[in-house]
C-alpha cells in the first residue's frame, strides 16, 4: 500500500504526464589539427567534458585518422556521434570561414601545423604558410564571422576607449561563453634564450618552424588586442605520448627499442644527444588548453613540467626499461644535426599552476616507460607480420 508521502515518479502531482524538460545545449568546440596526437587527446578530453567536437581534417589519398578511430561513430548515429570531421586546410581562408559559419563553435582550437622542426628547414614557405599565415587566416575567419553573425562570443580586452566608455555596447559585447581562441604555441619560439623559460623570456627561434610559431603567437595578441576576441597563447613545451609520430626524437627512439627487443632491428641512428627538453605527457598538456579557455580574461600561459632531461638521459631510461645498453645500438648520424641547434628548453609554468590550478600528473620515466610498453607491443604484433612472411624485417638496419 502507498503511503501519504508517495509521489508519482514522472509528470505532475495527479498523475499526469508532462513534458521533459530539454536537455541542456552541449558547448561546441573546433578543432584544427584533430588528427594529430594533441588533437586526439584533446578530442577525447573535451567529449568528456561533455562537448561536441567538430574536427577540420586535410583531404588526403590515405586515411589518417588513425589516433581518433576508437572514438569515431558514425555520423548516421545522431545521437551518439558527438564527434564530427570536416574538409577543409589552414591554407584555404574561404573554407575556415564557411566551416565557422555552419559549426558555430563556443571553442576554436588551432593545434593544426606542419610542426617537425627539422622538416621546417627542408620545406619553409609550406611551413610558415600553414603555421604563421594559416593562424592568420583562422583568426580573421573567427573575426569576420564576428562581425557578421553578430555572435557575442567576444569581449571588450583591447577594445578602443569609445568601447570601454559606451556602457549600453560594453554590456553588450561583454555577454558572452566562456571560452574563444587557443593558439598552439611552442617551447622552439624560445629557441638559443637560456632557460628557465617564461611568458615574460624574449624570443630567439632557431627555425623556420619556431619563427612560424613566434608569427602565429603574435597574431593571436595582436586580435585580441585590436578586436577583443578570447584568444590566448598556449606555450607547450615538448608534450609527448605512445602517438608521437614515429620521425620524433622520442617516439623514434622507443619504436626502436621495441624493435631491437624482439629482435627486428639492431641500431638507431639519432643525431645530438646532448640537447636538453622538458618533456611531459601529451593526455596532461590539453587539459590546460581547456582552462585558458575557461578563465575570466584572455592571457598566454607556458605549459611544462619544469624538468629538463637530455636525449642521452630518454636512451637510457628507454633502453634501461627492458634490460638493454643503449650505447650497444645508438650510432650519430650528422644529418640529423639541425642548421642551428636548440641547446636547454626548460620552461616555467608558475603562472600556470596559480592560475589555471593546473599541474602534471605524469612524470618523465612513467613518461618513457609508458611509450616503451606500447611500442613493445606494437613490434610483437610487427613480429607476427615479418614471421609469416607478410614484412621484411630488413626495412631497418
Amino acid at each position: 500500500m502507498a503511503s501519504e508521502t508517495d509521489k508519482p515518479r514522472s509528470g505532475s502531482e495527479n498523475g499526469e504526464d508532462s513534458p521533459a524538460p530539454p536537455p541542456p545545449k552541449r558547448k561546441i568546440a573546433l578543432v584544427t589539427g584533430i588528427t594529430g596526437q594533441d588533437g586526439s587527446y584533446l578530442t577525447e578530453f573535451l567529449l568528456g567534458k561533455g562537448y561536441e567536437v567538430h574536427g577540420l581534417i586535410r583531404r588526403s589519398s590515405n586515411f589518417n585518422t588513425q589516433r581518433i578511430n576508437h572514438i569515431y561513430i558514425d555520423p548516421h548515429n545522431t545521437q551518439k556521434a558527438l564527434m564530427k570531421l570536416h574538409y577543409a586546410d589552414l591554407a584555404d581562408a574561404s573554407a575556415l570561414r564557411h566551416r565557422l559559419d555552419v559549426i558555430l563553435p563556443d571553442e576554436v582550437y588551432n593545434l593544426a601545423a606542419q610542426s617537425h622542426v627539422a622538416v621546417s628547414f627542408e620545406i619553409p614557405d609550406y611551413t610558415a604558410d600553414v603555421v604563421a599565415t594559416g593562424a592568420l587566416r583562422l583568426l580573421e575567419a573567427v573575426r569576420s564571422h564576428i562581425a557578421a553573425t553578430g555572435r557575442t562570443h567576444i569581449r571588450p580586452f583591447g577594445l578602443r576607449d569609445f568601447i570601454r566608455s559606451d556602457k549600453k555596447l560594453r554590456e553588450k559585447v561583454t555577454h558572452r561563453l566562456f571560452g574563444w581562441y587557443y593558439q598552439a604555441g611552442s617551447s622552439e619560439m624560445f629557441g638559443s634564450t637560456p632557460p628557465p623559460q617564461s611568458e615574460t623570456t624574449p624570443f630567439h627561434p632557431r627555425s623556420p618552424y619556431a619563427a612560424s610559431k613566434c608569427a602565429a603567437h603574435w597574431y593571436t595578441v595582436n586580435y585580441r588586442e585590436a578586436y577583443g576576441i578570447f584568444a590566448c597563447n598556449g606555450i607547450l613545451f615538448n608534450h609527448e605520448s605512445p602517438r608521437r609520430g614515429e620521425n620524433f626524437v622520442t617516439r623514434k627512439i622507443t619504436r626502436a627499442v621495441g624493435r631491437i627487443k624482439i629482435g627486428l632491428q639492431s641500431k638507431l641512428f639519432l643525431g645530438n644527444l646532448q640537447a636538453a627538453r622538458d618533456w611531459g605527457f601529451a593526455g596532461d598538456y590539453v587539459e590546460a588548453m581547456w582552462l585558458m579557455l575557461q578563465q575570466e580574461k584572455p592571457d598566454d600561459y607556458v605549459v611544462a613540467t619544469e624538468e629538463a632531461h637530455t636525449v642521452e638521459e630518454f636512451l637510457g631510461v628507454a633502453f634501461g626499461y627492458v634490460g638493454l645498453n643503449w650505447q650497444d645500438h645508438v650510432l650519430i648520424d650528422k644529418r640529423y644535426f639541425r642548421p642551428t641547434e636548440v641547446d636547454n628548453l626548460q620552461g616555467d609554468s608558475s603562472k600556470a599552476r596559480k592560475v589555471l590550478g593546473w599541474k602534471p600528473k605524469v612524470g618523465f620515466e612513467q613518461l618513457v616507460k609508458m611509450m616503451v610498453d606500447e611500442d613493445l607491443e606494437l613490434a610483437k604484433r610487427e613480429k607476427v607480420l615479418v614471421d609469416a612472411g607478410y614484412m621484411d624485417a630488413q626495412q631497418q638496419p
